[in-house]
């Protein structure tokens, strides 16, 4: 039996349970050996055109993932004792990333999960992380 390290707040989790079950049994895997923090799960409206207006989203509401309930996307960051949430450090995210995109492709063949994830970081999957990305944005692939 794993021995939990870590746990999600009570807001990440608010945050984690409007997510699509896929997701949910994700990150709970992921939280045992990672820390991390939920940022957003399910967008409404005003939210969304407020992350569309800011740059923070390309499109309006109703068409991005994170607008669907269950959303089908989420934002989540890592965390470490000694820098809480710094979303400047890519190399940070860039392995956070490489990480949940393991453990997904884990649960996927074990069937735990029924779709596969996209990462903001390397939206193509060619395992190349480039600039102009979303190092917090992951996604359920249903196309």
């Amino acid at each position: 039996m794993v021995e939990e390290k870590y746990y999600f707040s009570q807001k990440s989790k608010d945050a984690l349970f409007t997510c699509a079950p896929d997701i949910v049994t994700l990150f709970l895997e992921v939280i045992k050996y990672f820390d991390c923090k939920v940022l957003e799960g399910h967008r409404g409206k005003e939210a969304q055109e407020t992350a569309y207006r800011n740059g923070a989203s390309k499109v309006h509401w109703p068409y991005g993932k994170h607008n669907s309930l269950p959303s089908s996307a989420v934002d989540v960051t890592p965390m470490s004792r000694d820098n809480p949430v710094n979303l400047n450090d890519k190399p940070r995210h860039i392995f956070f990333g490489g990480y949940v995109v393991s453990v997904a492709d884990r649960l996927f063949r074990e069937g735990k999960i029924t779709h596969k994830i996209r990462w903001g970081g390397d939206w193509d999957g060619d395992r190349n992380p480039k600039d102009g990305w979303d190092f917090v944005h992951f996604e359920l692939i249903t196309t």
